[in-house]
């Protein structure tokens, strides 16, 4: 009978240690299934910068900064730069991102003027070999002359027009030494060419620009990514597109930023004022 109830109960000793394995790996899945993966995001300037997409641009930044599982940025750009003012906003909003998280540029198309500013604002570029980078420069029309309107009466002689036009042009001056600033600061050594060059307002393909130190890199948009998860220190992260995330709506373009001749769209701006802009194509005027 003790035999019996011996052999019996070995089974049940035998299933202890089993248990003892099994029970922390479940609990260790469980854990795990429970934390967020951690998240590359992707951010995309498909558009000139101005009020509407430098808005979207900022939330998207802000919810990045606020989510620990995005643990990196890439910034997508195809752009022809914009506004001074919507392009130093987000310029500056990048670099209070990049004082938590690494951010990665990919210029995918053109990353010219304001978009190239924004560029130099992350940790690393990457562009393809015939993007069209570079374009360091202000644009902007003169107001005109002060002059006298029969019906329209101002308490001072720049009322109307906002400035002089020596005003306007050191304006001007100051904006493209603070964006000559930015490139040095952002591109440090790796930049070969010194502000008599630089400051011409040329663009370069992007093998051209790796050449003089204005891109890091040339590659795609995932080489892009999987370096800001290398910057991060990252592995078996996903990748998410921060736009529905950060709560805007789906994206679209407004035509209001550029000029309209006889129902076709030009690459000019509507309104007058500060740019850092490129305008590829030859012949027009501001309105």
């Amino acid at each position: 009978m003790t035999d019996v109830v011996k052999e019996e109960s070995r089974p049940t000793h035998r299933r202890l240690p089993l248990l003892t394995l099994v029970i922390p790996l479940v609990l260790g899945i469980v854990i795990a299934a429970m934390i967020p993966r951690p998240v590359v995001g992707i951010i995309y300037l498909r558009d000139a910068i101005h009020a509407f997409t430098s808005a979207d641009m900022i939330a998207q930044i802000r919810y990045a900064m606020e989510r620990p599982e995005v643990r990196a940025v890439v910034l997508v750009i195809d752009s022809p730069g914009g506004t001074v003012i919507d392009t130093e906003a987000v310029y500056l909003e990048l670099a209070m991102l990049r004082e938590r998280k690494p951010v990665v540029t990919m210029a995918q198309g053109v990353a010219a003027s304001g978009a190239y500013y924004l560029s130099v604002g992350t940790d690393y570029i990457f562009a393809g070999p015939s993007s069209p980078i570079g374009n360091v420069g202000v644009l902007s029309q003169l107001p005109p002359a002060s002059s006298v309107f029969e019906d329209t009466v101002s308490t001072g002689p720049y009322k109307l027009f906002g400035s002089a036009r020596d005003s306007q042009l050191r304006r001007m001056e100051a904006i493209k030494q603070a964006f000559y600033e930015a490139v040095t600061l952002g591109r440090g050594e790796a930049l070969k060419i010194g502000p008599e060059t630089l400051l011409r307002g040329e663009i370069w393909l992007g093998g051209e620009a790796l050449r003089l130190g204005l891109v890091d890199e040339l590659g795609s948009v995932s080489q892009a990514i999987q370096h800001a998860a290398e910057m991060a220190q990252v592995a078996n992260y996903r990748v998410e597109d921060l736009r529905e995330p950060a709560g805007l709506p789906p994206e679209f373009t407004f035509p209001f930023f550029i000029e309209t001749a006889e129902g076709v769209l030009t690459p000019y701006p509507r309104q007058s004022g500060l740019y850092l802009l490129w305008i590829p194509t030859s012949g027009g005027t501001f309105p």
